[in-house]
């Protein structure tokens, strides 16, 4: 491994990285401080506890993935961290401890807690760092550090609310960060843009255990740059392709440039399309549990990604490269997406859903910085639709706020009935005039039932 000066790299790249936020962000004066919410990097607090109580009542799909990363989470025997260049052994701790803090988390067991800070310790003391290539290269180390740091840096930000974890060993943590994987994650690769990707995943992830509004920022900086130069939209200029090592000849060739095409579609007929498409959402989902909205600008770049890719995989058949046969590899992916745009925006994603419903929550693999997504982010559990889609949509009800957090509001004279997309009933009353329901459901998607004038109207109504 080529030796460097971390201490002097770290000072270089923590400079660098000031200037390059105060330009991009036009805060040459003065940077506005902010306040973290914790825990607050992949996972939500809201999420983690929705996640816990439907492990604790026994429900599917959650417990049987639970059960999987428990698997997972066993103790960790290590006295020093595997180096750069063990990539493999380095995968196996940053899922041990990432398993570890989510089964913590779930359970309150404390055996789960000291596996998990175990890790993490060891790491903080032993760790030296990943060799860099000279600027403007790419190396296996960049990549390296983005999928450990986006699977240890979920895993530290849920055990800082643990309060068996000393706060000086936690400094430790946070200086190893700092010093050890920043480096890494700042130099930008210029290798296919799912790279690029994977350090922005695990710099935000890391940013918020550190509190770092600088790092914070840059990786929303960078994902702001990559995203049409990956996610390819029709009314993209082209000069958005030439970004970071990518240009129009980075593509592979399609045969079609439709929304939601990738930068590596047909570089192995989505592959490597499909962890570049969960890192961007990662990323997208820790700025949205930090209060910055990243998914609303890029809604129509991501969902036609998503349901492009869907039907894809689906189909077997690309449609858009010249060899025509889609990936057999599926990953545990998918879930942040559609939580995101269908359960809290109730955007319509039915090829999405097809493709969760049928295979990913039933037959797919976690590897590297995709870690068990049906488990953390699956808000809807197995279901299968019992109300056409055209149905539910096609309704003359008007219902105010859609999405809502408290009651939603309509008007009507008759009997209403919400259900679970399952078709489930789970309450029924009269309205007479304006009514306000609601206040006890979950998060989640239902469907609003109202029979009124000689008519029965179906919508579908969205509780953030």
């Amino acid at each position: 491994m080529t030796k460097f000066n971390n201490t002097l790299l770290a000072s270089r790249y923590s400079r660098l990285r000031l200037l390059v936020v105060y330009l991009c962000f036009g805060l040459a004066s003065s940077l506005a401080q902010m306040t973290f919410v914790h825990p607050g990097a992949m996972n939500s607090k809201a999420d983690l506890d929705y996640v816990k109580a439907k492990i604790a009542a026994g429900e599917q799909p959650w417990t049987t993935k639970f059960n999987q990363v428990k698997a997972i989470a066993t103790t960790y025997t290590r006295t020093t961290s595997p180096q750069d260049g063990a990539e493999n052994d380095q995968k196996a701790d940053g899922r041990l401890a990432y398993a570890n803090a989510l089964a913590w988390y779930y359970t309150g067991n404390e055996a789960y807690a000291k596996n998990a800070i175990a890790v993490l310790n060891v790491w903080g003391k032993t760790f030296n760092g990943y060799a860099l290539p000279p600027v403007g290269q790419g190396n296996q180390s960049l990549l390296n550090a983005g999928w450990i740091g986006a699977l240890l840096g979920p895993a530290a930000e849920i055990m800082r609310g643990y309060s068996g974890w000393a706060a000086a060993d936690m400094d430790v943590v946070k200086n190893m960060f700092k010093t050890k994987f920043y480096p890494a994650l700042n130099q930008m690769s210029p290798w296919n843009g799912n790279v690029d990707l994977t350090q922005i995943d695990a710099m935000m992830n890391i940013a918020v255990f550190c509190e770092d509004e600088t790092e914070f920022k840059l990786g929303i900086q960078r994902l702001k740059l990559r995203n049409p130069a990956y996610f390819y939209l029709t009314t993209d200029p082209a000069s958005a392709l030439n970004y970071g090592g990518s240009s129009q000849g980075a593509w592979s060739s399609p045969t079609s440039w439709v929304n939601g095409l990738t930068q590596e579609t047909c570089r192995d007929n989505n592959h490597h399309a499909q962890y570049a498409l969960a890192s961007a959402l990662h990323a997208a989902e820790v700025a949205w549990n930090q209060g910055v909205d990243v998914y609303t600008e890029n809604t129509e770049r991501y969902t036609a990604a998503l349901e492009l890719m869907a039907t894809q995989i689906l189909t077997g058949k690309m449609g858009t490269c010249t060899n025509n046969t889609t990936t057999t590899d599926l990953f545990d992916t998918w879930e942040v997406g559609y939580n995101h745009y269908h359960n809290r925006k109730g955007i319509s994603l039915p090829n999405t859903l097809s493709l969760l419903t049928t295979k990913v929550r039933a037959n797919s693999q976690s590897d590297w910085n995709i870690f068990y997504e049906t488990l953390t982010h699956n808000l809807d559990g197995n279901m299968t639709t019992s109300l056409e889609e055209s149905e539910v949509m096609d309704s003359e009800l008007s219902c105010y706020p859609n999405p809502f957090s408290e009651r939603i509001n309509f008007k009507a004279n008759g009997v209403y009935c919400l259900y679970t997309l399952s078709g489930m009933e789970i309450e029924k009353g009269n309205c007479v005039g304006d009514c306000s329901v609601g206040a006890n459901l979950d998060k989640g998607v239902y469907v609003l039932e109202v029979q009124h004038g000689g008519r029965r109207d179906h919508i579908k109504v969205v509780k953030q």
